[in-house]
């Protein structure tokens, strides 16, 4: 990919700033989140339940005996995240994105789900209807296939492109649809659509729990094991 006018836009910055920002997120030294992204993919192989709250926000689930995957510029360029995915049937509670995402071609905002036993009940958004006829396409859309953890310290805010708005630093993304094979959970479907969480203070803030255990808080791993994948971390020289 190459950076463009049109990307330019749809991130609100001019084409040069645009420029800038690519390069940026494309150079990342990688290796700086290598033994952070090791600790997360261990924690999270050995975690069963997880809470996230945050404003429109209360959700729990399980991810117990489902593989964790990094993702650190080995096959994406920007990258930074480390991926699972919940088990099936277990999610209950509902969650807000406040990031806007475009799906085959539409653009929605403010996207709300509930959750029963894994199932999503209900679905708004701006673009209720149409957000609903996604869900709808075959039995698994209305189920998760991923569950994603987005610390690339270059990126932001979103941008309306879910290769870079899914790294987004101190983000979350839960995924209607397909699982992926590596973090499998069963879930089968035509639909694979990635919605994100910003939990950094200037979003809103949030908090993630495994077990119990506090893990992020507005967007900041708080154990020492993960706190090299915090954005001040990562930004520095040495």
């Amino acid at each position: 990919r190459w950076p463009t006018p049109a990307m330019a836009q749809l991130g609100s910055m001019s084409t040069e700033a645009f420029e800038d920002f690519f390069f940026e997120v494309c150079t990342l030294d990688y290796r700086k989140l290598q033994p952070g992204m090791n600790a997360l993919k261990k924690l999270m192989e050995r975690t069963d339940r997880v809470e996230i709250a945050g404003p429109g926000t209360d959700l729990r689930f399980s991810i117990k005996k489902i593989p964790a995957v990094i993702c650190g510029g080995d096959r994406n360029i920007p990258d930074g995240e480390v991926f699972t995915a919940p088990v099936r049937d277990s999610v209950n509670g509902f969650v807000t994105f406040n990031a806007p995402t475009i799906y085959q071609g539409t653009s929605f905002d403010h996207i709300r789900l509930e959750f029963e036993n894994g199932k999503i009940v209900k679905a708004t958004s701006n673009q209720t209807k149409k957000l609903n006829d996604v869900l709808d396409a075959d039995a698994g859309g209305r189920y998760i296939g991923e569950f994603s953890l987005g610390f690339n310290p270059h990126i932001l805010h979103p941008m309306r492109d879910i290769l870079f708005d899914e790294k987004i630093a101190g983000s979350f993304h839960f995924t209607p649809g397909q699982a992926y094979e590596t973090a499998d959970n069963g879930n089968r479907s035509q639909v694979h659509w990635d919605m994100v969480n910003i939990q950094r203070r200037e979003y809103g803030g949030g908090e993630i729990y495994f077990d119990g255990k506090l893990i992020r808080k507005n967007g900041e791993f708080v154990i020492p094991a993960l706190q090299s994948l915090n954005r001040a971390r990562l930004l520095r020289r040495k």
